[in-house]
């Protein structure tokens, strides 16, 4: 098939394109490289069955392609808050530009949604039914209430003009190919270590999220796309194993050797409390469950930014 990837170079994009092209598909990446990166498909230039285009997907796109994953949104706190009239652009009139481009080529769309659709949730384990509880005016909203916007979009076009779509909420993801200077807890937390530097914890670390290792993601995403049509989703896709903030820190610190100390910062507002998803959808629509265990993805991701390190 012809496959669009939006946010192609970014982290979770560019391990998507590379699965697709192994599965034989031509595959088109399109990124703006705000979050993005090149070292992120660099291995993939030489395939003949890739190609690449810088494109903000804000701006209408015409292209023939058979399947759309729209992954294009800067993800981070750090990156989405940067610009976040651009991050709630990017989530509305990107879905607005996929949608209008997969109505007029029939193709199948798959929108990247996310966790944070549910806030700082009331319930735990999240369920794709829980409506959720975000402040539609806070400093995460630009990201929160985009992604929510964009899954309203996706829904009433498949109830207006019958488009065939899918939508999954990933859930903390994590893995080779993340930014250095990422912001998130685990490319924080491994830096770092690695570079020595004092552990960073926002709160008392008593907070738990749920960590995903990207090749299940993967395996996911791929899942649900080629899933039957009446699975239109939401559904969640992450890793149902809960941790504390801190419990990852000390284990980053053990993995990596460092002689790091935790030090302690106050919690950022909205900032969740609690988050793991409910995967019985996952598990029972698509066969799908996580295989990849905590620490051998961090033993990976380690790795990774270890060489990045030596390397900058």
């Amino acid at each position: 098939m012809r496959v669009l990837v939006t946010g192609g170079a970014g982290f979770i994009g560019s391990h998507l394109c590379r699965r697709l092209l192994e599965e034989g598909h031509e595959v088109l990446s399109v990124d703006n490289y705000f979050t993005g990166s090149r070292r992120n498909i660099q291995d993939l230039l030489s395939n003949p069955r890739f190609e690449v285009m810088r494109h903000d997907v804000t701006f209408p796109l015409y292209v023939e392609v058979d399947r759309i994953f729209n992954f294009a949104c800067p993800a981070s706190p750090v990156h989405y808050q940067r610009d976040p009239v651009q991050t709630t652009k990017t989530s509305v009139h990107g879905a607005i530009n996929m949608l209008g481009l997969a109505k007029r080529t029939g193709a199948r769309i798959l929108q990247a949604s996310t966790s944070e659709v549910y806030g700082d949730p009331e319930c735990h384990p999240q369920t794709e039914d829980y409506w959720g509880r975000v402040n539609p005016i806070g400093i995460r909203s630009c990201y929160d209430e985009g992604k929510r916007c964009a899954e309203t979009l996706f829904f009433d076009y498949h109830r207006q003009h019958a488009l065939d779509i899918k939508v999954v909420r990933i859930f903390n993801t994590y893995g080779p190919g993340m930014q250095l200077h990422d912001g998130r807890v685990i490319s924080n937390f491994i830096v770092q270590a690695l570079l020595g530097e004092n552990i960073t914890i926002y709160g008392d670390g008593s907070q738990t999220r749920s960590f995903c290792f990207v090749s299940d993601l993967i395996e996911g995403v791929i899942g649900m796309m080629d899933s039957p049509v009446d699975l239109t989703g939401p559904v969640n896709l992450g890793n149902p194993a809960e941790y504390s903030i801190r419990e990852i820190a000390e284990t980053i610190i053990a993995l990596c050797g460092s002689a790091s100390k935790l030090t302690y910062m106050p919690l950022p507002q909205d900032d969740p409390r609690q988050r793991q998803p409910d995967i019985t959808v996952a598990r029972e629509r698509l066969g799908w469950q996580p295989k990849v265990a905590l620490e051998a993805g961090l033993l990976q991701t380690i790795s990774y930014f270890r060489e990045i390190l030596e390397t900058a």
